[in-house]
């Protein structure tokens, strides 16, 4: 049977088994091989960026999210559940980049996070982090001012494109905003029927809630000292709270200059040859 230990702020630790594994994949060993989600296209630009995989890694968090209940005829965020979406990816997130630290690698490429509901408890999801950590062929600062190995959810070449552009991941950041949306009282509706007409009400909510997701985005990427967030996606997710609440979640990765006068080199005009 796995045991998850206490680590020293109060986090699980790495499973036994996953330390066992990640033993067997610690590059210089003989024998020792790498796994990875990288489909061969993005395997081949990573290797063409400067960086090989070490191995898979993950982490997991199995959370019971809390009941908050939003007032019938109020748009307003329930800040319990957006506390307990944003904690439990966090927590599968930090477990995920404990794995890469154990093999000594600078970053953990194409991160896919995942949340999946149980059948076991409405109430209970599987907050899931999964990426390849890679080590760069170069020795150079790529871990971010925490320390840590840096995390990147864009694809292979997108990763190839940013190196060569003189770019670097510092990490992932995202933000979350669990909200309730006002519901609409009956007259209100039988007036709109048949009607062209904007619903303030639910148009100040979503508004809101999406504002409040990528403040908070991009407050984690001033944290990392970043100078922009790269491939953003801001995503509407219903879970299983019903029509009137929905998770607005917020992830991209911040990204920093390699070098504190680095500009983009501007693509050279070719003009096509012609007869004289």
């Amino acid at each position: 049977m796995t045991e998850i230990t206490e680590g020293p702020a109060g986090e699980a630790a790495i499973p036994e088994d996953a330390m066992r594994r990640l033993a067997e994949m610690r590059p210089g060993q003989p024998g020792a091989l790498f796994t990875s989600d990288l489909s061969v296209n993005e395997f081949l630009l990573v290797r063409e960026a400067g960086f090989r995989p070490l191995g898979l890694v993950l982490g997991s968090s199995i959370y019971h999210v809390g009941i908050q209940v939003g007032r019938w005829s109020q748009n307003m965020e329930l800040t319990t559940l957006s506390q307990a979406m944003y904690h439990a990816r966090e927590l599968a997130m930090t477990r995920m980049e404990a794995e890469a630290d154990a093999l000594g690698a600078d970053g953990i490429v194409g991160v896919r996070l995942e949340v999946e509901f149980k059948e076991f408890g409405n109430d209970i999801a599987e907050f899931i982090a999964v990426g390849t950590a890679v080590k760069a062929d170069e020795a150079g600062q790529w871990r971010n001012n925490r320390q840590q190995p840096f995390t990147s959810d864009l694809s292979g070449q997108d990763f190839w494109t940013l190196i060569q552009a003189g770019y670097a991941p510092l990490g992932m950041v995202m933000g979350s905003c669990v909200y309730h949306v006002a519901h609409q009282g009956a007259l209100r509706a039988m007036g709109n029927v048949g009607r062209n007409v904007e619903l303030p009400k639910y148009t100040e909510a979503l508004y809101d809630a999406r504002e409040l997701a990528m403040s908070r985005m991009q407050a984690e990427a001033e944290q990392l000292a970043a100078e922009g967030i790269v491939g953003v996606q801001l995503l509407s997710l219903g879970h299983r709270w019903g029509g009137h609440t929905t998770e607005f979640f917020a992830i991209g990765t911040a990204v920093r200059p390699l070098r504190a006068d680095h500009t983009i080199a501007k693509p050279q005009l070719v003009l096509p040859l012609t007869d004289s």
